[in-house]
């Protein structure tokens, strides 16, 4: 981190401190919102005082960021389509990054005010298809090339379906519970503990359950919307200073050379089904010293792209000794492959077994592009537990007592954690970004429902209109401050 303002514009550095302080406060907020609903339940059942509860949740968040990879980091970054990452430039980097974060956490902020549990993710999430949107239209691009719709169809289907999966399986969860023990004092409300036996805890083994399945939920959210505010900053860095970030100059010899082998395993893969990709990658038909064009990615540019890479990594053992010029050059064909190979994967020709060879490749081509500083990884933990500490209130008074007619059960907080921190860690596995907010209300609602306890149709018309609101708004925003900014910067 020493390194990162040496030899910058005194311009270019304010903008890129603005711009970080800008994640960092995008990611505090994220606190207020969704690290909260790790802590509302077991706050809210007394099974832990607050400062422990934030304290705790804080460092499982940290655990979970430190230790979650990047997955999900760039699975967002990739909702951008690949002419917006590859064409990165200072001015560019910055009416989009301020663009998308300015509308972000003016919805965060505003939801979080009137205590409502609106989903960071969505917000994130919508603010980057609204800039998609809007330099699509700036540029004559067509809509459908705007934005990594595939990669949004995906997205949006695991935000869609996770809060139902949330709904029905704590509901599932506490109907067993109630089946199991009908009797058990872990069907009580904290304010029946208190009245009825006069006790202001959870019984010991119910109070072991909602502190570990809170922790597991504190874990899964650092590992899953932390990465968010780690893709994040990688694209701040991209977009502001790409010379010494596009690539990953701490990367090893061996990292280079599975980069090098990878580009070469893809040509040796395409030769190989050239009778079936031939036609759609242009095989054989291109001139010798063939470059790419410099601000689009085209299939048919292929055996090009793979020989400008491999020429220029030729000997090439540590990312230094490339000038800054050649490093932007080789994410570009780097990204341009790894799209390429996208879309062929898609291709219905394509056997079950040559698409999972093809994913293989696709990993080892982004080794060296696909990565966080570990400060990145740090920074973002920080903000999001100083978040949780601020703010927390607001969201568990909602999660506590207005979403179902009566307070909460052990039982049902147990059900809703337990849900949610499964829910969580299987999206994980699949790199796709899921809201900590969403699953967690649903899974209260729906142990409410199976409770019979009624839900208050207040709060839940208030969180339906912010889930609905959440998309369209944020998207709105972000491509309207995006057209002004580009506008001011042009």
């Amino acid at each position: 981190m020493i390194d990162l303002f040496s030899g910058l514009d005194a311009w270019v550095i304010i903008s890129l401190c603005l711009a970080l302080a800008f994640v960092l406060a995008f990611e505090f907020i994220n606190g207020f919102h969704d690290t909260a609903n790790a802590v509302a339940t077991v706050i809210y059942t007394k099974a832990m005082p607050p400062h422990l509860a934030v304290f705790f949740s804080g460092v499982f968040n940290f655990l979970g960021v430190l230790l979650g990879g990047v997955g999900v980091a760039y699975a967002i970054v990739h909702l951008l389509p690949v002419e917006l990452l590859i064409n990165v430039n200072t001015g560019h980097g910055l009416a989009m990054v301020f663009s998308l974060l300015a509308a972000a956490i003016t919805w965060n902020l505003g939801t979080w005010y009137f205590g409502i549990p609106a989903s960071s993710s969505h917000t994130l999430i919508g603010s980057i298809l609204g800039v998609g949107m809007a330099n699509a239209l700036l540029n004559g691009i067509p809509m459908k090339d705007g934005v990594n719709w595939q990669k949004a169809i995906d997205i949006g289907s695991s935000l869609v379906f996770s809060p139902v999966v949330g709904f029905l399986a704590a509901a599932a969860l506490l109907l067993a519970l109630k089946r199991w023990r009908p009797l058990s004092k872990m069907h009580k409300t904290p304010d029946q503990r208190r009245k009825l036996d006069d006790k202001k805890h959870p019984p010991f083994w119910n109070r072991l359950v909602l502190v570990i399945s809170a922790m597991a939920v504190s874990f899964v959210h650092g590992s899953n919307d932390g990465q968010k505010g780690i893709g994040l900053i990688m694209l701040v860095l991209i977009g502001i200073v790409p010379s010494q970030f596009v690539l990953d100059l701490d990367s090893t010899t061996y990292q280079i050379e599975r980069t090098r082998d990878a580009t070469l395993h893809l040509s040796q893969f395409y030769q190989r089904n050239n009778a079936t990709l031939g036609e759609f990658l242009a095989l054989g038909k291109s001139l010798p010293g063939d470059l790419p064009a410099q601000s689009s990615c085209n299939p048919k540019q292929t055996e090009p792209t793979i020989a400008a890479l491999l020429r220029t990594l030729d000997g090439v053992s540590d990312y230094h000794s490339v000038t800054p010029e050649k490093r932007i050059e080789v994410r570009r064909y780097l990204l341009c492959l790894d799209d390429t190979a996208r879309k062929v994967g898609k291709l219905p020709q394509m056997d079950a077994r040559e698409k999972a060879d093809l994913e293989k490749l696709r990993k080892d081509l982004t080794t060296t592009t696909e990565y966080a500083p570990f400060w990145v990884i740090l920074a973002v933990a920080l903000a999001l537990g100083l978040g949780t500490m601020v703010g927390w209130k607001r969201v568990v008074l909602t999660i506590g007592e207005k979403i179902g007619k009566q307070g909460m059960t052990y039982a049902q907080g147990m059900s809703a954690q337990i849900v949610t921190a499964g829910s969580i860690a299987m999206a994980n596995v699949f790199a796709l970004p899921v809201s900590t907010t969403h699953i967690l209300s649903s899974g209260v609602a729906g142990t409410m429902v199976a409770n019979k306890s009624g839900l208050q149709g207040g709060t839940v018309r208030n969180i339906m209109l912010a889930w609905v609101l959440t998309l369209p708004v944020s998207m709105g925003l972000a491509a309207g401050l995006f057209w002004l900014a580009s506008k001011v910067l042009a």
